[in-house]
């Protein structure tokens, strides 16, 4: 088979080594890949919001399944436009994708359904939005309504902060049209979780746990980055939990998209916070989490290509999905300055240790140089991927691994599990 996978960043290298797997994919191409893919996949430079290029490249080459991975593709319709020209594919249409594309639209699908998520208003005028925020409580979030790689959610401690988000966001436009319109909802408390889960539209099934860190420095300080590494499983999702959510969020979510004529096929991640009234939806992604799918993947035993063709199919509830017991964590390597401003062509060096033998490497910001090496070119670089019969092993082992890799201006956060390990021990 010939396998198309859109994207070219960590989660795009994590889901080919896993559809690698499959003797049956035997070609598998990356749009546009990057150079730590280039050793797992032909890479083809074609963006992955080039959707012409790309379904003409997917004709010439008579692709059997496309991967599309990442949010914009989906949002722009690259699962519909390939449908049309017979290709099948793993990821939701244009429609179903609003899920994410829309944070309007999903908050709103959650109220006419009873799903639990934090009280909101919406506004398209500045004006309007800033007289709510004189009378609403602090700390508040604020929330651009369109795409805006994961940076387009400001928590406002003060009433100053809130409308200085809303100026940012409406009146400067910083994250473009996607700031239109806003999202400003009740600030929630408790532990993030992060599920990503495979569903055809009618069976909906969780992947294991994880947790995200999203801020660039230790303790959960300094600016919101698209994730600075993950564990899993996450020690608050509790059986219970999961229970709770698959009843009251999971499978209400599913009905509720095909209820409106927008069945979701694909990944459904759900982002969630675990509050004192029971789990709640932060938000929702239409696609795998990165860099969540990094810690993931490495601990589905199913295969993933066969769970990804029953799943557009709609044969989900036949295929068995599991997951080994084991932990994993995947820190990630980043570029000084990121998520500000970084220095791109940094030559990076591995230094094999034992540690770093049994890791997996996951490249996010990698190009191949002329001489052949690798140098950096974005701002999250490597993800260090490390698995363990327990959560303590498998962080330590990551810790361990990323000493063999160096650039010039590398940084990483130095307590990555370290509030689930807090959790574990309590």
């Amino acid at each position: 088979m010939k396998i198309m996978v859109i994207g070219g960043g960590g989660r795009e290298h994590a889901l080919i080594k896993a559809i690698k797997k499959n003797p049956e994919a035997t070609e598998i191409f990356a749009l546009p890949g990057n150079g730590g893919i280039a050793a797992d996949a032909t890479c083809v430079p074609i963006g992955a919001k080039d959707l012409d290029a790309i379904c003409d490249f997917a004709k010439a080459n008579a692709i059997d399944f496309a991967v599309v991975a990442p949010d914009d593709p989906l949002a722009l319709g690259a699962v519909d436009r390939l449908h049309a020209l017979g290709i099948p594919c793993f990821g939701p249409d244009a429609r179903a994708a609003e899920i994410e594309s829309s944070k309007v639209f999903a908050k709103n699908l959650m109220k006419k359904y009873g799903i639990p998520t934090a009280a909101y208003e919406v506004f398209t005028d500045a004006e309007a939005a800033l007289a709510y925020l004189e009378t609403a409580e602090m700390p508040i979030v604020i929330k651009a309504d369109g795409l805006a790689l994961g940076k387009g959610v400001i928590i406002a401690e003060t009433r100053e902060e809130a409308r200085e988000a809303i100026a940012s966001i409406m009146c400067e436009k910083k994250f473009g049209e996607s700031g239109s319109r806003v999202v400003v909802e009740e600030f929630l408390t408790g532990p993030e979780v992060s599920v990503l889960s495979f569903t055809d539209g009618e069976t909906v099934v969780p992947m294991v746990s994880s947790m995200d860190h999203k801020r660039a420095l230790d303790g959960d300080k300094g600016l919101n980055t698209g994730g600075m590494g993950t564990v899993a499983p996450n020690p608050y999702y509790t059986e219970e939990v999961a229970k709770r959510c698959m009843e009251e969020i999971f499978l209400p979510t599913i009905r509720a998209m095909k209820e409106e004529g927008r069945p979701f096929k694909g990944c459904l991640y759900f982002g969630l916070m675990v509050t004192e009234k029971g789990p709640k939806v932060i938000e929702y992604n239409c696609r795998f989490g990165d860099p969540e799918t990094q810690v993931v993947l490495p601990l589905l035993k199913s295969d993933l290509l066969t769970v990804m063709m029953a799943v557009e199919e709609g044969r989900l509830a036949e295929i068995p999905v599991e997951f080994s017991e084991d932990s994993a964590c995947c820190l990630v390597l980043a570029s000084g300055g990121y998520p500000g401003s970084y220095e791109k062509g940094k030559a990076i060096t591995f230094a094999e240790n034992e540690a770093l033998s049994a890791s997996t490497v996951y490249h996010a910001g990698t190009k191949l140089a002329e001489d052949g090496g690798l140098v950096t070119s974005g701002g999250r670089v490597l993800g260090v991927t490390a698995t363990a019969p327990t959560l303590k092993e498998a962080v330590e082992k990551a810790y361990e691994a990323a000493k063999g890799i160096s650039f010039e201006g590398v940084y990483h956060r130095n307590d990555i599990g370290s509030r689930a390990l807090k959790a574990l021990a309590e």
